[in-house]
């Protein structure tokens, strides 16, 4: 139990510093713009809880807040696929796989699974994200 949560608390810090000294500088496109921390929640094991996925979520979308002065637009982004995170999964993969619990992966949600689950949570994400940044509902169409 020890091990997963310094293996996971790891995996917050790579994927913060990623987002905050990487992504955040990378200019890919007008509207491109990867969002790698969302990781972090995604892959969280299957059976954890679902208010410690919030917490975590909302420590996730706090700390990216904080790094890259965007007042409250991360946590507003996150807090959404925390929340909806054991929907998503029960929509898009088979019962039997989030029923056994583990760590999302290709190995146990299968390939088609896990990719249904990774862009749904994705989509939702970058769905609030860039609807909020642009406050307005105008340029909807191209989220």
């Amino acid at each position: 139990m020890m091990r997963q949560i310094i293996e996971y608390a790891l995996l917050f810090l790579v994927l913060v510093l990623l987002q905050v000294f990487l992504f955040s500088n990378l200019e890919l496109s007008v509207y491109l713009n990867p969002l790698v921390y969302i990781a972090f929640i995604i892959l969280l094991p299957i059976e954890t809880a679902p208010i410690v996925v919030l917490g975590l979520g909302l420590l996730t979308g706090v700390v990216m807040d904080v790094a890259m002065g965007a007042a409250g637009l991360n946590t507003l982004a996150t807090l959404p696929v925390a929340f909806l995170r054991g929907a998503l999964l029960r929509l898009t993969c088979s019962k039997d796989s989030v029923v056994d619990g583990g760590v999302p992966s290709v190995y146990r949600l299968g390939v088609f699974g896990f990719v249904r689950y990774v862009v749904a949570a994705v989509v939702l994400h970058s769905l609030v994200y860039f609807t909020m940044e642009s406050a307005t509902f105008d340029y909807f169409h191209l989220t």
